[in-house]
């Protein structure tokens, strides 16, 4: 009975060896996907990155674009200011000019017809 306890030993041995090469198999195939993933993702954030960095180029130039608008808006704001003071100025011009030309009127009128 000795001899088949031995043998059956090795074969308990050869069966848990056989189960751990297997899990251990399973294990590296499982770190080999673990390590593909890793690669996989490692490239995908890389290229969200990049794509992030030209993303905020494009922000940074828009943004630049609008502070230059802003700063073109408040110059035509200011020329449109302007421009409305001389029109108003024009008009009080051109009443003085008209109340000149009606008091010389009157005054020619008054000269020729009743002034004799």
């Amino acid at each position: 009975m000795a001899w088949s306890g031995s043998i059956n030993w090795d074969s308990e041995h050869e069966t848990t060896i056989r189960s751990t090469q297997g899990t251990l198999e399973r294990a590296s195939q499982s770190i080999a996907r673990s390590t593909q993933i890793a690669v996989e993702t490692e490239q995908i954030g890389t290229e969200v990155v990049s794509e992030l960095g030209q993303q905020r180029e494009t922000l940074l130039r828009a943004r630049q674009r609008v502070a230059d608008t802003d700063a073109e808006l408040n110059r035509a704001d200011a020329i449109m200011r302007k421009m409305a003071c001389a029109v108003i100025s024009n008009k009080l011009i051109l009443i003085l000019i008209i109340l000149m030309e009606g008091a010389i009127l009157a005054a020619l009128v008054y000269l020729k017809f009743f002034k004799k």
